[in-house]
């Protein structure tokens, strides 16, 4: 558990300004940051990422640039001891994702990240490659910030993007051609921030980790289905009624007074007010679409009343990371809406300070929790949140 509650987070932006990047980086073009992190220091070695890729909740792959089966093999984890040492000693690349939910420390990492929206911020993807070690040359349709964490790792890219056919028949997307336009060789605590679209090759030069920092962002048709989805939830249960009906010259036939009946039907549903849209497209965002139960606590329900009714002596809690949070404020006559893995919360004045401090911090200490759940409302959103695992309880000796 990170050891204290943070008021302010360093970002990883060098020289550069948190205005000056996403005013002309971010999305746009990619920028190489020298000591992002100045001295930073990988906290997995790479036998303890290994055995990480050996967990069943790891989600965890392995590219073999000359497999036994064909050229860039994929296997998928979890694997085993016997998996790592029938390795060659080159020509690999280990890769686990989503590492900060499996080792809620991370997040420490991830949230000198949150300069971008944390409903943007996908997940932690940790790489391990031997000298000569890559994925090839390929494109991400998302951003990244590529933070070295331990050896050296020689980048290039190709900008503007001249080549985006992928050859065929291969486990993993590799780009057919790939012309660099520039290179650099990345030390650890330097960062290579890349924008979608941008193709990219990386080769190891040592033994070499990568902290790929990724983030997500919703196709049109995802974001639609998902409101749609709830908006079916909300929609009435009145059966469609045709009283008027006349004799049809083909009864096969779907007639023009009947589509516009049944266009206006569906349109009267779908004319709500902007609030309820607003919850539906929270919900959409935050929703999980992973199952990670595991990776959430589970407190009984003694355990819990006992948390509530001494927050003062908790240490800190943090956010559970595998857990997705968006904090609707009031607007009009909506009174707000804490959203939670798909889920939402109506909040009220006495619930609303309790849901902005909990929007704006990862780790918050018990003492400055207490304060905001001090009254019914605010305890009562609290022990929801506490009973659902969204908050991860430290346990003593985390706290001494």
């Amino acid at each position: 558990m990170p050891g204290s509650t943070h008021t302010t987070i360093d970002h990883v932006l060098g020289e550069l300004s948190v205005e000056t990047f996403l005013r002309d980086y971010w999305q746009k073009k990619p920028v190489l940051i020298r000591g992002a992190i100045p001295g930073f220091e990988s906290p997995l070695a790479p036998e303890e990422l290994a055995g990480l890729a050996c967990e069943a909740d790891a989600p965890s792959r392995l590219i073999l640039e000359h497999g036994e089966e064909r050229d860039w093999q994929l296997k998928m984890g979890p694997f085993s001891e016997d998996d790592f040492r029938a390795l060659p000693e080159d020509g690999y690349s280990l890769l686990v994702t989503d590492c900060e939910k499996l080792i809620p420390e991370l997040m420490e990492i991830v949230e000198r990240f949150r300069f971008v929206p944390d409903w943007r911020i996908d997940d932690l993807m940790i790489s391990y490659a031997p000298p000569g070690g890559s994925v090839g040359a390929h494109i991400d349709d998302y951003d990244v910030f590529l933070l070295q964490a331990h050896g050296r790792r020689r980048w290039q890219i190709e900008n503007p993007p001249v080549h985006t056919a992928y050859r065929e028949g291969l486990d993993v997307r590799i780009l057919t051609d790939f012309t660099p336009t520039d290179e650099w060789v990345l030390e650890p605590g330097d960062m290579l921030y890349l924008p979608p679209g941008i193709p990219h090759h990386g080769v190891a030069l040592d033994d070499c980790m990568t902290y790929s920092v990724g983030f997500r962002a919703p196709t049109q048709a995802d974001l639609v289905g998902g409101v749609c989805d709830r908006l079916a939830t909300v929609a009435t249960e009145d059966r469609y009624r045709d009283p008027d009906l006349t004799p049809a010259e083909n009864p096969g036939e779907l007639p023009v007074a009947t589509r516009e009946r049944l266009r206006q039907w569906v349109l009267e549903a779908m004319a709500t007010d902007d609030s309820l849209v607003d919850r539906l497209i929270a919900e959409t965002l935050t929703e999980r679409p992973v199952d990670h139960a595991a990776l959430y606590p589970r407190y009984h329900e003694e355990e819990i009343a006992g948390i509530l009714d001494h927050l003062n002596e908790v240490a800190e809690l943090q956010r559970t990371p595998a857990s997705r949070w968006l904090l609707l404020e009031p607007a009009g006559d909506d009174p707000g809406r804490l959203c939670i893995d798909g889920q939402s919360h109506e909040l009220d004045a006495e619930s609303l300070p309790l849901a902005r401090f909990l929007s704006q911090h990862i780790v918050v200490e018990g003492e400055a929790l207490a304060e905001r759940a001090s009254n019914a409302s605010a305890r009562i959103l609290l022990e929801k949140i506490l009973t659902a695992g969204q908050l991860l309880i430290p346990d003593e000796d985390e706290q001494d």
